[in-house]
């Protein structure tokens, strides 16, 4: 490896390399850090040139790291934490004032009920704040929050990396929903009545969703599936003008329940509880605007599970 000329080294370029590591792909790196695949291909040109080594031999599957590579990774991984961490510690942040971008990512389920009361707040305390939600899969949550690519995670995420710190919020639960004037008249559902309704189906990576449809159908329960929606925005909406029903977070569900429009109807059988959390990485533990923004999030949702427990 030549000698390294430290005025052609950036550090976007070191965060594409991170990216590139580990998913070894340049068209996933390409979307974690909101870039074309034509701009990750010049930066790995760059980085190529720099260090006067392949880097990265593309495969029939992936993208797979050189020796030199390997003896990288660590000392650039480790250097960009120290200089994050060397910022923040010089940085003040004043609600007020700010002018940040937060990188949010839940589900879009999770977003009718977190975003209303964020957004609310924010306007008063925090004006100039910008909120961007990136929806990913698990999986790839956790080193998206240690490249910095998502400040916070919100849900049920279970196996989340454990760089990745929790503070847990609520136990919610899955429910059925059905609009106030629909004709199913009984208090109780029972799995007969779960296998006659007609259901919307709104497809999504959510890990709680995945578990609520798998113990659904070890149940026994069959859905007749009338609506089937790439993601969940329009579900309600259907539901109240129509005899279709939702299952859905019951969180989620009083949130929208507020003037007692649906039915929010307990499910007749054993489903998974899912523990709701607000998660940030352990790398950006002295990044006060993290912080302050994640206390925030807890405040307000706690606030609103005791205002609207049931």
């Amino acid at each position: 490896m030549k000698h390294v000329n430290m005025a052609s080294v950036d550090l976007n370029l070191l965060k594409t390399f991170l990216a590139i590591w580990e998913l070894r792909s340049l068209t996933a790196a390409a979307d974690r850090l909101h870039l074309s695949q034509p701009a990750v291909s010049h930066a790995l040109r760059r980085l190529r040139e720099i260090f006067d080594d392949p880097l990265f031999v593309r495969t029939s599957i992936e993208m797979v790291p050189t020796e030199a590579a390997a003896r990288l990774h660590g000392p650039i991984d480790h250097a960009l934490g120290v200089i994050h961490d060397a910022l923040q510690q010089h940085s003040n942040f004043d609600p007020s004032a700010a002018t940040r971008t937060f990188y949010l990512s839940m589900s879009d389920v999770a977003e009718q009920y977190v975003l209303p009361v964020l957004m609310e707040k924010l306007t008063c305390l925090a004006p100039h704040v910008r909120i961007e939600i990136r929806q990913m899969p698990i999986a790839d949550l956790g080193a998206a929050m240690r490249g910095g690519e998502v400040d916070i995670g919100f849900g049920y995420l279970p196996g989340l990396s454990d760089e990745c710190v929790s503070s847990m919020l609520m136990e919610d639960e899955f429910v059925c929903m059905l609009r106030e004037e629909h004709p199913f008249g009984g208090n109780e559902l029972t799995v007969a009545d779960l296998n006659a309704l007609q259901y919307i189906y709104a497809e999504t990576d959510a890990t709680g969703h995945n578990l609520a449809e798998a113990a659904l159908r070890r149940a026994g329960v069959r859905r007749n599936v009338t609506l089937k929606l790439p993601h969940f925005t329009a579900a309600p909406h259907v539901v109240l003008r129509t005899d279709l029903a939702l299952i859905i977070p019951r969180t989620v569900a009083q949130a929208m329940n507020r003037n007692r429009t649906f039915k929010l109807m307990p499910l007749p059988i054993e489903m998974p509880s899912i523990d709701v959390g607000v998660y940030t990485h352990k790398r950006f533990a002295s990044d006060p605007g993290i912080a302050w923004i994640s206390s925030l999030l807890c405040g307000l949702i706690e606030r609103d599970t005791q205002l609207n427990p049931g």
